[in-house]
Order: C-alpha cells, then structure tokens, then sequence
C-alpha cells in the first residue's frame, strides 16, 4: 500500500529479552543488518500485518510475544535516488512505519529463519538496545532511533535516556 505522498506503510518490529538486548538479524546474502520489517497489505491493520511478518521473517507466533507498545504515529524514512524505482508506479519514494516492541516469551530456539518461501534473513543473534541505531544502513537511522528513544522508558524505567549524538560520541553514532 503506497499513500498519496509516495510511502508504503510498513511495520517495524523491535524483539527484546528481558535483559533488554535486541533481535538482529541479517539480511540472506548481504553484510547488511536489521530489524524484521514489512508492507502492510491492502485491507490488513497494522497488527495483522505484525503478526504476518513476524512468522514469515523470524518464524514465531502471537503465542510466542508479549506486546509491550508500539509508535504512536507513522515514522517515516525516504529512500535513496538509486532505490526509488521509478519504472514503477505508484512511485514509491520512502516507508512509513508504526514500530512495534515486542518481548520474547519463549526459548530464542523458536526463531525460524526459514519459514516462509522466501527468506529475508540468513543470521541472527541478540544485541545491545543501540546498536541497531549505530549499525543500519543510514537512511534508515533517523527512524531506528526515534523508535529506541520512544520505547527506551518501557524497558529501562530506572534509566534515564543516554544523550545520542549524530557523531562519534559515547554511543559511537555517525551522521
């Protein structure tokens, strides 16, 4: 589904422990990393859609994740002139996301990469919360930290909220 303004609504999925370490997975065939993701379909909420990509990308069901929250609103990134596909109509130029936090209730042996047709991911593992900021391609990094910084209160509440700069800094973050 591509809005009026060119962004296919899309789903974000950040999957914790208790400990508050991160799923990060690998994109098959590349040396890229990321969280699950994907299109909401036409008709589908964006809950359905959760659910949908998190069994076909990481393999688990509603039975095997709590919910803690999700965005409040769309977070949006555009993409790269390269990637715009512009053969291709509707012209896509960027995502929308609602981003949800998702916590593990059941062994990390559950996680199938291979369970749909498709793969996305060839590799996983369990990450520091920022690393995900610092590591993702960089169009995507403006997002991926707006989604830590909302979430962050909900798995560290005895924490306050690290100073993140866009530089090598403490969190080792890049324009």
């Amino acid at each position: 589904m591509i809005d009026t303004e060119g962004y296919r609504a899309n789903v974000g999925i950040i999957l914790c422990q208790d400990d508050g370490r991160v799923f990060w997975a690998r994109r098959i065939g590349q040396d890229a990393w990321q969280f699950p993701q994907g299109g909401i379909q036409q008709g589908e909420t964006h809950e359905q859609a959760l659910y949908r990509e998190l069994e076909e990308e990481v393999g688990l069901c509603s039975a095997d994740v709590e919910v803690i929250s999700y965005t409040k609103g769309w977070l949006k990134y555009h993409l790269p002139k390269h990637l715009i596909r512009h053969d291709s109509l509707p012209l896509c130029i960027g995502q929308k996301q609602v981003w949800y936090l998702l916590r593990l209730i059941t062994p990390d042996h559950k996680v199938r990469l291979d369970s749909s047709e498709k793969p996305e991911f060839d590799h996983w593992r369990w990450v520091e919360y920022w690393k995900p900021a610092r590591d993702v391609v960089s169009f995507k990094r403006k997002v991926y930290l707006q989604a830590l910084k909302e979430f962050y209160p909900l798995l560290f509440p005895d924490q306050q909220l690290p100073e993140l700069k866009n530089r090598r800094g403490p969190h080792g973050f890049r324009r």
